[in-house]
């Protein structure tokens, strides 16, 4: 019989996107994957052949809320108060869906999951005594090299500061959700767990970093047992058709500036897309705008820009001059695959993190946070994307080695390979 793997995941669309590529990667090598995360991705779920365990709680209507809204305006700029707002988003669906996490887990053989939730990860395969492989698209683990992603200074002070704010956030990220996960324990009998048993589990089992080497290469103070793979990408485009309109609109004219904040934008979209289109109007750039879960909220769009809903990044930005985007993990992968510059507005969490990052790779402009977000910024940051040729070389270097690598496969070899399958 073949293994059975159960992959749980929660948290926006950028934290589901990997849990599915590695989890059709296993299937596709013969193993039978069943992937557990909230019930707003069943359509997702089917649409991708992946077996689901639908978990109660609906992340995204969470962040659409007046907690989550406010949540994204502030940017988690102070990490104490994001331990409040974690608390009262978590209170009423943590208990739930670890419950209905753990039934997916009862008739697996092991379990994978987003390092972030590692603590609750060692609970369940604790309960079902199977081993636990941790998976990451952003950097968890403390590090002398770079600040902690989601710390609110990501300045260049020294390898002591990089470690203490990793340690800080891992105290942080933990508080998130304690009271939930020792609460689950407890009813279990098990010991109840300390900040130190988060980052012990972070080092005692496999832990995937679904990013490339090109772009974050393993720290020295890194245990072995974190293995960076490259970026999970699935090839989107196959079964995917761009319309009549927007095939006509890219042949119209030079390759246009992307713009797209996910489901950033908080409780103004319109805001900021007048921002968007004022800073366009400036460059005398053609645009497209992705509206994304209501990121922009778009009207009298005129003829030089072109406004849709979603397309596969993998499909439209090799098709770009520059791209704009809040930075998430997942769409800064796809930003520095196509080997274009990115100009990144980060909002929440990690995304200040990777705008610094590619700034610092030479492969985008300086991140500029989203609350001093002006038209003239954006504006002239763009100008630089679109007309820096160090910078479009730069960017183009770095999408030739992530085009080179093949993160899933590699991922997939690391998993087989621990479970000796």
């Amino acid at each position: 019989m073949p293994v059975r793997i159960t992959i749980f995941g929660a948290g926006s669309l950028g934290d589901i996107l990997p849990c599915i590529r590695l989890g059709k990667g296993l299937q596709q090598a013969g193993l039978r994957v069943l992937l557990a995360a909230p019930q707003n991705f069943g359509g997702l779920m089917q649409q991708e052949g992946l077996p689901f365990h639908p978990l109660r709680g609906d992340v995204q209507q969470i962040m659409a809320g007046e907690t989550g809204q406010k949540y994204m305006e502030s940017g988690g700029a102070n990490p104490l108060q994001s331990i409040l707002a974690m608390r009262k988003m978590l209170a009423a669906v943590a208990l739930p869906m670890a419950e209905d996490a753990l039934a997916a887990c009862r008739q697996s053989d092991a379990l994978i999951v987003l390092a972030v939730f590692a603590p609750l990860g060692a609970t369940l395969a604790e309960i079902c005594g199977i081993p636990l492989i941790l998976i990451e698209p952003t950097p968890v683990l403390p590090t002398g090299d770079f600040p902690a992603p989601g710390w609110p200074i990501q300045k260049k002070l020294g390898r002591l500061h990089n470690r203490l704010s990793g340690f800080a956030m891992l105290a942080v990220i933990w508080q998130w959700y304690r009271p939930f996960v020792n609460e689950f324990r407890r009813r279990f009998g098990l010991n109840l767990l300390k900040s130190a048993d988060f980052r012990r589990v972070l080092t005692s089992v496999p832990l995937l970093g679904a990013y490339s080497p090109a772009v974050i290469r393993h720290p020295a103070d890194w245990p072995g047992n974190i293995q960076i793979t490259g970026y999970w990408f699935q090839n989107e485009q196959a079964n995917w058709q761009p319309s009549d309109e927007l095939t006509g609109f890219l042949r119209r004219g030079e390759p246009p500036v992307y713009v797209g904040f996910g489901s950033m934008a908080g409780r103004n979209p319109s805001h900021f897309a007048e921002i968007v289109l004022d800073a366009l109007a400036q460059t005398g750039q053609r645009g497209i705008l992705a509206t994304g879960w209501g990121g922009l909220n778009v009207q009298n769009v005129p003829s030089d820009l072109f406004v849709l809903d979603s397309a596969p990044h993998s499909w439209l930005f090799p098709r770009m001059s520059a791209v704009v985007h809040h930075g998430g993990a997942g769409t800064t992968g796809e930003g520095l695959r196509a080997g274009k510059p990115s100009v990144i507005v980060p909002f929440i969490v990690d995304q200040l993190f990777w705008g610094k990052r590619v700034w610092e790779l030479g492969a985008g402009t300086e991140p500029i946070a989203a609350k001093q977000l002006t038209a003239a910024k954006l504006a002239a940051a763009i100008l630089q994307a679109t007309g820096d040729s160090a910078m479009q070389q730069r960017a183009e270097a770095i999408g030739r080695e992530i085009r080179a690598e093949d993160g899933v496969e590699n991922g997939v070899a690391i998993v087989r390979q621990f479970l000796k399958v």
